[in-house]
């Protein structure tokens, strides 16, 4: 079973009829965002957007939306979100907006209602600094990026 926690959400005048994220089945981690485009966006090879989805949410506070890309529209597209995961902070109030870029070889379509990309809401745990002389030691220890192999 999974937690549920209530989302205060306002549909802004341009997204007015499209429809509200959602989730597309009953274990869904993310519900989907759609696009509320006035006009259908042409997205060129190599081209990223920031496309509006015509909602403004109010998390509770200790938590966060995070805005990841949808997977079909990366496998099949190459089309996928920058700054992955985005994040939505319980204090900001503007428009949730996407940014999408596309890797792919060929210009993509998006049209007004399309599924872009998908939001997890997650509880957040802020961190609180201990300043100290050294750290304990571990077998890694400094080593960095690859430092651990290949695989």
């Amino acid at each position: 079973m999974s937690a549920s926690v209530e989302i205060k959400i306002t549909r802004l005048a341009h997204g007015a009829d499209v429809p509200l994220p959602s989730y597309e089945s009953a274990q869904a981690a993310g519900m989907d965002l759609r696009a509320a485009l006035r006009e259908t966006l042409e997205l060129a090879p190599g081209a990223r957007a920031l496309v509006p989805t015509g909602i403004a949410i109010a998390l509770p506070a200790g938590f966060e939306a995070q805005i990841r890309p949808r997977s079909g529209l990366a496998l099949k597209h190459g089309v996928t979100c920058l700054n992955t995961p985005g994040t939505i902070d319980a204090d900001y109030r503007g428009e949730v907006g996407v940014i999408l870029i596309n890797h792919g070889d060929v210009p993509f379509s998006i049209a007004r209602g399309e599924r872009i990309a998908q939001m997890v809401i997650a509880p957040v745990t802020q961190g609180v600094w201990k300043e100290v002389k050294t750290l304990d030691e571990t077998e890694r220890g400094a080593g960095g990026f690859g430092s651990s192999g290949q695989t």
